[in-house]
C-alpha cells in the first residue's frame, strides 16, 4: 500500500507541476522602442511583406537567366511488331536554343522585375511607418490610462474621507440626508470610474499585443519614461523643414515614382511585339532503324544542326496596337497618381504641423486650468471639514477638478502623439 500511496503521491506532483508549467506566463517588460524593435522582428504582417520581397528578388533573377540558353535532351527506343515483320529504332539528341533578339522584350522584362523588387523594400517601409504610428498610438493611451488612474486613485480616496466625514455629520444630525447621498453616489461613481479606466488601459494593452504578433495570454508590462518628456520633445523644426525632410523620406513618393517607372517600362514591352524576334538554336543527335545497327549510331549516324530563325510579326488584329495604347494610358494615370500623391502629402503635413502647435497650446491650457481647479477643490476640501460649505458646493469643485484633469491628460498625450507622428513622417528614431 505504501508503495502504490508513493507512486500516486508522485504523479499527482507531477501533474501539477506540469500544468503549472503550462500555464506559466512569459513577462515582457518593454519602453517604447522595446516595443517598436519587437514588432518589427515578430509583426506577421511585416514578416509577410518580408517574404514577399525574397519572392521578388527571385523573380528578378529568373528574368535575368531569360537570357540564357535553353536546353533539352530526348532519347527514345520503339520496337514495332507486324504480320510481315518487327523491327527497332530510336533516337537520341540534344538542343539548345537562345533568343538574340526580341525588340528589347528581355530587357525590358529584366528592368521591370528590377523595379518591382526595390519598390517592394519601399513597401515594407511604408507598412513599418504605419505600424510604428499605430504602436505609438497604443503605447501612448496606456500611458495616459495609467496617469489618469493615479489621480483617480486620489479622487477615491479623498471621496471616501470626504464620506465617512459626511456620515458622522449626517449621525449627529449636522447633514440632511440628500447631502450625505450626494456624497455616497460620488464614492461609487469614483470607483466606477477606476474599473472603466482600467478596462481601458487592459484593452489598449491587448491592442499593443496584437501590433506585436505577441500571445494575448504573455503579460505585457509598460516602462514609463521620464515625466518631463514634454519638455525634450517641444522643439520643431519650421513647417517647410518638416515638408522637405517627409518628402525625402516618406516611402509613399518612392513608391509613386517606382509606378511612373513601371508604366514606362511597360510601354516598352508592349512596343517590342512590333518588332521581329531573332533566335539561334543548334542541335545534335542520333538515331537507328535496326537493332542490328544499336551501339553505332554514334560513329555512322550522327547528325548536327544550326540555324537562325526570324519570327516577323505582320498583323494580328490590332492587339499590339491596342496594348501599347493602354499602356500609355497606364503610364499617364501613374502620373497623374504621382502627383496627387505628392499634393497629398504637402497638405497632410501643413496639416499635421498646425494640429502639433495647436496640441501644444491645448496642452499649456489645460495643464494651468487642472493646476487651479486642483488648488480650488483643495480648499473646498477644508471649508467641508469645518462644515462651513455644502457637499452639493465641494462636489461641484470635485467633478471640475476631474473634467480639467482628464483633459489635460487627455491633451498631453495627444500632442506627444502629433509631435512623434512628424518624426515617423521625416525618418527619425522614434523614442520617449
Amino acid at each position: 500500500m505504501k508503495k502504490y500511496g508513493l507512486i500516486i503521491a508522485t504523479a499527482v506532483l507531477f501533474s501539477i507541476t506540469s500544468n503549472a508549467q503550462d500555464n506559466a506566463k512569459t513577462v515582457f517588460e518593454f519602453t517604447l522602442e522595446d516595443c517598436i524593435g519587437y514588432a518589427l522582428d515578430k509583426n506577421y504582417s511585416r514578416q509577410s511583406l518580408i517574404l514577399s520581397e525574397e519572392s521578388n528578388q527571385v523573380s528578378y533573377q529568373q528574368s535575368k537567366d531569360s537570357r540564357l540558353p535553353s536546353v533539352n535532351a530526348s532519347v527514345s527506343e520503339n520496337f514495332t511488331n507486324s504480320k510481315d515483320d518487327s523491327s527497332m529504332g530510336g533516337s537520341a539528341s540534344i538542343s539548345a536554343n537562345m533568343t538574340l533578339y526580341q525588340g528589347g522584350y528581355i530587357n525590358n522584362t529584366i528592368e521591370q522585375s528590377r523595379l518591382q523588387m526595390e519598390q517592394a523594400t519601399h513597401k515594407t517601409t511604408q507598412y513599418e511607418n504605419e505600424l510604428k504610428i499605430n504602436i505609438l498610438q497604443a503605447f501612448l493611451s496606456v500611458l495616459g490610462n495609467d496617469e489618469l488612474l493615479k489621480f483617480q486613485y486620489s479622487v477615491a480616496e479623498a471621496s471616501e474621507e470626504q464620506l465617512k466625514q459626511g456620515e458622522e455629520l449626517f449621525k449627529a444630525g449636522n447633514m440632511i440626508e440628500s447631502d450625505y447621498l450626494l456624497l455616497d453616489a460620488q464614492y461609487a461613481s469614483d470607483r466606477n470610474n477606476i474599473v472603466d479606466t482600467e478596462i481601458t488601459r487592459d484593452n489598449n494593452i491587448l491592442t499593443l499585443k496584437n501590433l506585436l504578433s505577441m500571445d494575448p495570454e504573455n503579460e505585457l508590462r509598460i516602462i514609463h519614461p521620464d515625466t518631463s518628456i514634454i519638455e525634450n520633445i517641444i522643439a520643431l523644426p519650421s513647417k517647410q523643414e518638416v515638408t522637405e525632410r517627409s518628402l525625402n523620406y516618406l516611402p509613399d513618393m518612392k513608391i509613386s515614382q517606382y509606378n511612373v517607372d513601371i508604366a514606362g517600362v511597360s510601354v516598352d514591352l508592349a512596343r517590342a511585339d512590333y518588332y521581329p524576334t531573332i533566335s539561334l538554336g543548334a542541335s545534335i543527335g542520333t538515331g537507328h532503324t535496326d537493332f542490328s545497327k544499336f551501339g553505332t549510331q554514334l560513329s555512322d549516324r550522327l547528325n548536327e544542326q544550326v540555324g537562325v530563325t526570324v519570327s516577323i510579326p505582320i498583323f494580328n488584329k490590332n492587339r499590339t496596337k491596342s496594348n501599347v495604347t493602354k499602356s500609355r494610358i497606364a503610364l499617364q494615370q501613374a502620373e497623374l497618381d504621382q502627383k496627387q500623391t505628392e499634393l497629398t502629402i504637402r497638405q497632410n503635413i501643413t496639416q499635421e504641423y498646425q494640429n502639433v502647435v495647436s496640441a501644444y497650446n491645448k496642452y499649456n491650457v489645460t495643464d494651468i486650468k487642472q493646476k487651479a481647479y486642483q488648488k480650488t477643490f483643495d480648499a473646498y476640501r477644508v471649508q467641508f471639514n469645518v462644515g462651513s460649505i455644502t457637499a452639493v458646493d465641494l462636489l461641484q469643485q470635485q467633478n471640475n477638478y476631474i473634467s480639467s484633469l482628464n483633459d489635460y491628460i487627455q491633451s498631453k498625450y495627444n500632442f506627444i502623439l502629433l509631435r512623434k507622428v512628424l518624426d515617423v513622417y521625416m525618418g527619425e528614431d522614434i523614442t520617449i
